[in-house]
């Protein structure tokens, strides 16, 4: 199988990262798994060509560019990059949530994508040939949010403009950027959501899932592009979820 790219994934060991880091080495990319535990990181290596395993916190600078600079010292390069770590809270009104909540959120959700992205950016202006792809997680949150989500939804609207940004800046350098907004793929976090969530009238209902295997199938797709073409925004979601027409 041809090697389609070096690509490192954020949040790989659970979710999304995972499912989408599978799909991806299946299709025989060379693919570095980024997360806290290592020991699900190995799990998913196991016996799998072409993965990585690379222990880091995205929250941590000095942490990030190890990471990268291993990848890239083992591989040669670094082709793309899908931003996808992140977390939630419990939900609650903003008077409920500590200082100390909304931080940690803010770390994960925005400074991890930007110290990422800004890893990623610098590998790719520098390499020869030049240039590279970034794919940040944005969430359907980046443009509507739920109810008691403060947190989460300031910081995936910021991801929309970090996306913009880094898309304009990457022209000159050969890098593009895209963001994929998805809602509600059935992932350990999203259980919640089938069991019955409150919905924007007050009420609480149960929502539908679609499976986590068709947001990967659009990560491929969007990563195998050539970089003379990008996505730049796009949204994948459960077919009848609560969004078109929310609240």
């Amino acid at each position: 199988m041809t090697n389609p790219g070096n690509i490192i994934v954020t949040g790989a060991s659970a979710g999304i990262g995972r499912a989408t880091a599978m799909a991806l080495l299946d299709a025989g990319w060379t693919v570095g798994l980024i997360a806290r535990r290592a020991e699900p990181l190995a799990d998913l290596a196991k016996g799998r060509e072409g993965a990585v395993v690379l222990p880091a916190d995205v929250t941590d600078a000095a942490s990030v560019d190890r990471a990268f600079e291993d990848f890239v010292a083992r591989t040669g390069r670094l082709d793309a990059l899908f931003n996808n770590a992140g977390r939630g809270l419990p939900m609650a009104t903003i008077d409920e949530i500590s200082p100390q909540d909304w931080r940690a959120v803010v770390d994960v959700n925005l400074t991890g994508m930007f110290l990422c992205a800004r890893a990623a950016f610098r590998q790719m202006r520098h390499q020869t040939p030049q240039g590279g792809r970034i794919i940040n997680n944005g969430s359907i949150s980046s443009t509507m949010p739920r109810p008691g989500s403060a947190p989460y939804t300031a910081t995936k609207h910021a991801v929309s403009g970090l996306t913009k940004t880094i898309s304009l800046d990457g022209r000159a350098f050969n890098i593009a950027c895209g963001q994929i907004d998805i809602g509600n793929a059935a992932t350990e976090m999203t259980e919640r959501m089938a069991a019955g969530i409150t919905q924007a009238d007050g009420s609480t209902r149960s929502e539908p899932l679609m499976a986590v295997a068709d947001v990967a199938a659009m990560v491929l797709h969007m990563a195998g592009l050539p970089l003379g073409a990008n996505v730049q925004s796009v949204t994948i979601m459960a077919t009848a979820m609560p969004y078109i027409g929310r609240g």
